[in-house]
């Protein structure tokens, strides 16, 4: 079998589209099996040459061309010429004109999740990035914006309700038990924002009355009887189209919005104009199916897309490399808006968490690419956490340097500006610029420079003269394609501190904490303190204000002097994160035998002190994973790793042993409540749920049984079982068999059932849940749920020296990748951080990534495979 190799895209080649499409008109005759599209394209040329339209997988039934306003006329065949990637007219007409065809799709055959599919007998559509030219031939690109009117038209049995995008118009009965309906979409728009979806749903339906008055129709279209597990995701909604109002003037513009929710999808969730699509997973949730993570991530996503109606949808990207424009910035306002729904300090600290287990691991290794590339392989294995967080964290360092007013009269301005268009990163800048009087082209850097900035800060007291000198050093490592690093520009946070913690006031500046901008490879600050003042503490990077990291010559006796000094939420955590992240690297490597009991101590200390925000205590509960590790040391032991993470859990928890007691002995208030204050003392509970399962009592298992057994709720059922994971005996395989035969009827929290077993077992446990009868290789969902699990969360058994946990999963991510190509490139993304390992796992994932590429991979898995073995260059 061959693999197929992606041809690269590269943004100096951009040239705009020579064609206008003024108008779209699309006739879908709806079928499962097959499927047949008419479009009728409006067209104004540009200028001359032949017009490509991009097409896969489609059957061209008819071809037709007139002027507008007059019958069309079949094309010759000679006139025009279909490959497998689409269709050129040679010789269009040099006016206006209109393009009729008529293709025929299938649904059903459908298994990549690209274009229009079936999912549980009901159609839909996933057209970002290039799943359009799966429906019909088109300009399958993002600047090539046009007004879209649909008509449906379909068996009423199987389709009784026929969604897409906009604003419905005329419905009605047909002959033959069938029916059809028509929806306008008065927003221009690029064709990965149309959307279509048909079946037989439960629908919750809601209003929201918007700022200036008009209200608009909400509804949420699910499976048949889960209409109330949508309750709060109506709700999330409504908090969006409000929070997007107060906080930037931003108000819906249509007169229906629709969410459906499907179960085989390949993302989280899709943005398109007035009818978002979305995987189930980011819907569904109740007290006894969903954990507290899954209501976060439910508020957080509809969030996400709802905000896209503004930044993505009203204002687009001019082309793919741009994603970042779109995404990174309404990732930033979805993390302002869970900051404002939730405690920010704790968000804060969750945003960094999963901003360096993903973004710096990528940033770190053999996939390391810019957030604007210069070009990419497979457009879809450019939504990256690189894109992604880091485009938030840009724009958060944006904010922070020009101010909260002058960036929202930027945004205001971003809004004004540019409606109804697609435009660049300089585009948006530009805005900014205006509004500020400020040059950006240094900052720009951020945008084209792959890598991870490290910020050496060294410190020197001279007490004689009471002044601290501070320097600062910026390095970047060289990523694939950029051997040399310029310096970027970098907002620290800073403050000055006496021991108490409160501020230290050095001269001609004020007291409090400050921003330092570092845009030179080095730089260094003297503060002058009062005649006879003690050595001073200095926070640096507070609140995360750049993605960087941060290295210090301090004693351990410094760093903890700084943990207790510090009033800033993310440096207190941090400070006992870097600490932590030493002590587990000692007992991994070998050179400390038991944990360092002052330090155990130390963290007990500061859980104990923060019990009043109980979701903070939890994360400083929380140790580094494996991944994040692997960043400090090289090379990795992922096992070695693993042990010494629960050899300090197992010692936090016995100095923990009452407080644990005490906590989970309180009752939860009642009735439940997804909100953040509720949520926030069951995060205490299950962090200490999870001490429990790493600890060494003899009692652990049956501790842990009976907090399964009496669990109130999901969230702490999990928890429970999951520590259950780390014992043996006869209660974690009574809990996972209760577990299997309480839920095998529910796809989501089965989905959870896997997942807990693939994250914590051995090569053997991912084969047996890989044969288990409900293991479905064509719904996404599952497979993350096994294959995602194991691979990218327990990195000791699928890193493991001997290759067995790459034996386990290979043959399934082959499989998974000629049925959906999307999906295999992202299992792929697993082997990232390959380099880092010690050798004899390093082998093993060589070979098993020469494998795999032998095989034969589609062009989006080759893409990843290719990078990751790739030396550089």
């Amino acid at each position: 079998m061959r693999t197929e190799t992606p041809v690269a895209v590269h943004l100096k080649d951009y040239v705009p589209y020579p064609f206008e499409i003024n108008s779209v008109d699309l006739d879908f005759d709806l079928g499962r099996k097959v499927t047949r599209v008419r479009a009728v394209l409006a067209i104004t040329p540009q200028g001359p040459g032949p017009m490509r339209l991009d097409g896969d997988a489609l059957r061209l039934l008819s071809i037709a061309l007139g002027q507008p306003g007059a019958a069309v006329s079949p094309l010759d065949p000679s006139e025009f010429t279909v490959d497998p990637r689409g269709l050129t007219l040679h010789t269009p007409p040099a006016g206006p004109f209109t393009l009729e065809t008529e293709v025929e799709i299938s649904p059903e055959a459908n298994t990549a999740l690209s274009g229009l599919y079936l999912s549980g007998g009901r159609l839909c559509t996933q057209c970002e990035a290039e799943g359009f030219r799966r429906i019909t031939y088109y300009p399958d690109r993002p600047d090539v914006m046009s007004s879209f009117r649909v008509r449906m038209a379909g068996p009423k049995d199987e389709f009784p309700i026929l969604l897409s995008n906009g604003t419905p118009g005329a419905s009605g009965d047909l002959p033959g038990g069938r029916h059809f309906a028509e929806w306008i979409d008065p927003h221009k728009k690029p064709a990965y924002l149309f959307a279509l979806c048909a079946g037989d749903y439960d629908v919750l339906r809601d209003t929201f009355t918007t700022m200036s008055g008009r209200v608009v129709d909400l509804g949420i279209h699910v499976d048949k009887g889960d209409a109330p597990r949508a309750a709060w995701a109506m709700d999330c909604l409504k908090r969006s189209m409000r929070w997007d109002e107060t906080a930037y003037g931003r108000e819906y513009d249509l007169g229906v919005f629709n969410i459906v929710a499907v179960r085989d999808f390949n993302f989280g969730a899709m943005e398109n104009k007035g009818l978002n699509i979305f995987n189930s997973a980011y819907v569904l949730a109740d007290e006894s199916t969903a954990t507290d993570a899954d209501f976060e991530a439910i508020e957080s996503i509809v969030a996400h897309e709802y905000f896209h109606n503004w930044t993505g949808n009203r204002i687009t990207c001019r082309d793919w490399f741009q994603l970042c424009l779109k995404e990174g910035l309404t990732v930033f306002r979805d993390q302002n808006f869970s900051a404002d729904m939730r405690s920010r300090p704790v968000q804060r600290i969750k945003d960094v968490i999963k901003l360096r287990a993903r973004q710096f691991a990528e940033d770190a290794g053999p996939l390391a690419h810019a957030v604007r590339p210069d070009n990419y392989g497979a457009i879809d294995n450019l939504y990256t956490a690189t894109v992604y967080e880091k485009g938030a964290e840009i724009i958060g360092m944006l904010r922070r340097l020009i101010g909260e007013g002058k960036f929202r009269e930027g945004m205001d301005l971003y809004f004004a500006r540019h409606d109804g268009q697609a435009v660049t990163i300089e585009d948006f800048y530009g805005c900014f610029a205006d509004v500020t009087g400020r040059d950006f082209s240094g900052f720009l850097n951020w945008y084209t420079q792959a890598g991870t900035p490290v910020v050496r800060v060294t410190e020197q007291w001279d007490p004689a003269t009471s002044t601290l000198r501070i320097g600062f050093t910026q390095s970047t490592a060289p990523t694939p394609g950029q051997p040399v690093k310029k310096p970027s520009v970098l907002p620290l946070l800073c403050h000055l501190m006496k021991s108490d913690g409160s501020p230290a006031a050095a001269e001609g500046r004020p007291a409090g904490p400050a921003v330092h901008v570092l845009d030179e490879a080095s730089a260094t600050i003297e503060l002058r303190l009062p005649a006879g003042s003690d050595r001073p503490l200095f926070s640096v990077n507070r609140d995360f204000s750049a993605p960087v990291r941060i290295e210090r010559d301090l004693t351990r006796e410094a760093r903890l002097a700084l943990v207790r000094a510090e009033s800033d939420p993310f440096n207190k955590w941090d400070g006992l994160q870097s600490l932590i992240k030493d002590e587990l690297i000692a007992l991994a490597d070998g050179s400390q035998t038991n944990p360092d009991q002052d330090l155990v101590d130390a963290i007990a200390s500061a859980v104990r002190g923060a019990k009043a925000d109980p979701a903070f205590a939890a994360l400083l509960i929380r140790l580094p994973d494996v991944g994040e590790l692997f960043l400090e040391r090289q090379p990795a032991d992922p096992v070695a790793l693993q042990a010494s993470i629960l050899k300090l859990k197992a010692a936090l928890y016995r100095s923990l042993a009452d407080d644990v007691a005490e906590t989970l002995g309180t009752p939860m208030p009642t009735p439940y409540h997804p909100g953040a204050e509720q949520a926030s003392v069951r995060a205490l509970r299950t962090a200490c749920i999870g001490l429990i399962g790493a600890s060494d009592l003899p009692h652990a298992a049956a501790a842990l049984y009976t907090l399964f057994e009496r669990a109130p709720n999901m969230t702490e059922r999990l928890a429970a079982l999951r520590g259950l994971m780390f014992t043996k005996g006869r209660e974690k395989r009574f809990a996972i068999e209760e577990f299997e035969e309480s839920w095998e009827r529910d796809p989501l929290v089965m989905d959870k059932w896997f997942s807990v077993q693939a994250s914590t077992g051995t090569a053997e446990d991912v084969k047996r849940l890989i044969a288990h009868p409900a293991f479905d290789l064509r719904n996404p969902n599952r497979v993350r749920s096994v294959i995602g699990a194991f691979a990218m969360q327990n990195l000791a058994a699928f890193h493991a020296p001997d290759g067995s946990g790459y034996r386990a999963v290979e043959a399934t991510i082959l499989a998974a990748d000629k049925a959906n190509p999307a999906l295999g490139a992202r299992l792929l993304t697993a082997f990232e951080s390959w380099r880092l390992l010690e050798p004899k796992a390093r082998a093993e994932a060589e070979a098993c990534l020469r494998r795999l590429t032998e095989a034969g991979l589609s062009e989006n898995a080759a893409d990843i495979a290719a990078r990751a073995l790739s030396t550089g260059g």
